[in-house]
């Protein structure tokens, strides 16, 4: 509470308090024990022993909870950023001494070890406020290229969740064996991507059919002998 009170980031309020609370349990436990009179400096002593033995046969353990302390420290995300992580991509639930806990839009929930976060390529589609879906779309050949441009393009502005700066960018990617491709880019803020990339592909494919331009599919001539 104290540390929300003063703003800290969340992540590192829960990570320091969980920090905190295992620290007393201990400092309360060698506290009782000396309060009933037993000796507590050779039970300091064999709780030391003991922690370099428990240390040496978790370090693994030890490698997560110093991957946390990095998370914390350079804060590449925080609770709540869509992000992907050791192959897995979601909202970041919490950030834990060992693991990070992720929620996906399918309802699962992902707890990854904090080292093999930190060893690989961490991905934060959240922290610049908005993302670039592309929609890929194939036309049949004979279509005119600046009419099959000019028609993708007013199909992405005519959405309401594409945003104008920057505006949607239209592409020629590649000739296809039986269609001339296109990659429809368009921006949206970070919450409205996956509708956006919805209802930009219905605004495509109502477009073109509106303009004429054909959207061919795969066909197989076969020849009698």
């Amino acid at each position: 509470k104290a540390f929300r009170a003063r703003k800290v980031d969340e992540a590192l309020s829960r990570f320091l308090a969980s920090l905190v609370r295992w620290s007393v349990l201990a400092m309360a436990l060698v506290a009782a024990l000396g309060a009933v009179g037993i000796e507590t400096t050779s039970f300091v002593a064999l709780l030391a022993s003991a922690g370099l033995a428990v240390g040496l046969a978790l370090q693994g353990s030890l490698a997560h909870f110093a991957s946390g302390v990095m998370l914390l420290l350079f804060r590449p995300f925080s609770i709540g950023d869509v992000t992907e992580v050791a192959g897995k991509t979601g909202a970041v639930e919490e950030i834990g001494l060992f693991a990070t806990t992720l929620s996906t839009p399918t309802g699962d929930t992902i707890t990854i070890p904090n080292s093999a976060i930190t060893s690989g390529v961490i991905t934060n589609h959240t922290r610049v406020g908005r993302r670039r879906g592309t929609i890929s779309i194939g036309v049949a050949y004979g279509s005119k290229i600046e009419d099959v441009v000019a028609t993708l393009e007013k199909a992405a502005r005519s959405v309401d969740l594409v945003l104008d700066d920057p505006g949607p960018g239209i592409a020629l990617t590649d000739f296809g064996a039986s269609s001339v491709n296109f990659a429809v880019m368009a921006w949206s803020n970070t919450a409205d991507y996956l509708g956006m990339l919805h209802a930009v592909k219905v605004a495509v494919y109502d477009h073109l059919n509106a303009a004429g331009i054909e959207i061919p599919f795969d066909q197989l001539v076969v020849h009698k002998s």
